[in-house]
């Protein structure tokens, strides 16, 4: 006889900003959460070395120490975190099912999505090496775009996303390279001509990058002219790369709405989405913003709008 799967209040998956915020406020509420920490336990920001934008830390913190510090939270108020990875979910009744490492099959009145987002990357070597020592390749100028004050970046992309951390960077930075690798922009006409006014900004149309150089930190990077074949080298201290995010969503295809990004939809001004006892929360559902701090706020609010269906059905 197969074991009866074990019925929970409120499943949270994911386990990064969102997701510790979801938490915190479930527990309080007597929600006694369930967390399935995803495969990058604590997230994205677990791979960031410093993070100074975060209110309540006015000397910073690492990311990986922010979330040691938002996990050790959820547990004072007896949030029960568990490793697993969620492979499988059915939201077709009022209770909806899912498993974890294909196996485990655990029910759940209320479900919080807080799978997140992973930034894209070129795939160089040094790119990725540089970037997991924290030495100078990003992936997020309003983030990290501070700590090059005064220094010459370059940016790689095209789209809305990095004409607008391009126009940011140029506030702090003298030179701003943007690495174009077609001869024209994705981007609208407005954001467009926004970067080509502004002087501290330099277009590179048909150009790619070759290499990274730089042993701790970076300290060139060599480019390449995808037409002509010639070699540049661009004298920069930080690489951002901004050609666009995935959503951690492709679980959840059958069932919820996406944009075609894939970002998850939801209700205007809520966290419910068009399956009853369903909240989105992060990076899943934020095209936008990306920030750690507006992911924890979104987490509040789906556990909020969690507590509220719960009650309303008279479920204790």
């Amino acid at each position: 006889m197969s074991e009866t799967p074990e019925l929970l209040k409120c499943l949270i998956i994911g386990s990064g900003p969102a997701a510790y915020s979801a938490a915190i406020y479930a527990a309080r509420a007597d929600l006694k959460p369930v967390m399935i920490e995803g495969p990058l336990p604590g997230g994205q920001l677990t791979q960031t070395t410093e993070v100074d934008n975060y209110p309540g830390y006015p000397d910073g913190r690492t990311g990986p120490e922010m979330m040691d510090d938002l996990k050790r939270q959820a547990l004072r108020f007896d949030t029960d975190i568990r490793s697993g990875w969620v492979t499988k979910v059915d939201f077709t009744g009022p209770i909806h099912k899912v498993w974890v490492d294909e196996k485990t099959e655990i029910h759940a009145h209320t479900v919080i999505i807080a799978t997140g987002a992973s930034a894209k990357w070129l795939g160089q070597p040094n790119e990725i090496r540089l970037r997991d020592i924290g030495g100078g390749v990003s992936a997020c100028a309003v983030c990290d775009g501070f700590f090059y004050k005064g220094q010459n970046v370059a940016i790689v992309g095209a789209g809305d996303t990095a004409a607008e951390e391009a126009s940011y960077l140029a506030k702090l930075c003298p030179k701003v390279y943007m690495l174009v690798r077609r001869d024209e922009f994705r981007a609208s006409k407005a954001m467009e001509h926004r970067v080509k006014n502004m002087p501290q900004i330099e277009i590179l149309y048909n150009t790619e990058v070759k290499d990274v150089l730089g042993e701790h930190a970076v300290e060139g990077v060599l480019v390449v002219n995808n037409k002509t074949g010639e070699e540049r080298m661009l004298d920069v201290t930080g690489l951002f790369i901004a050609i666009g995010h995935k959503p951690a969503t492709d679980l959840f295809k059958d069932w919820l709405d996406m944009d075609p990004q894939g970002y998850l939809l939801h209700d205007p001004d809520r966290t419910s989405t068009k399956v009853p006892g369903i909240f989105v929360s992060g990076d899943a559902a934020d095209h936008v913003y990306r920030q750690a701090v507006t992911s924890a706020g979104t987490g509040c609010m789906a556990a909020l709008d969690a507590e509220r269906y719960l009650a309303a059905a008279g479920i204790d």
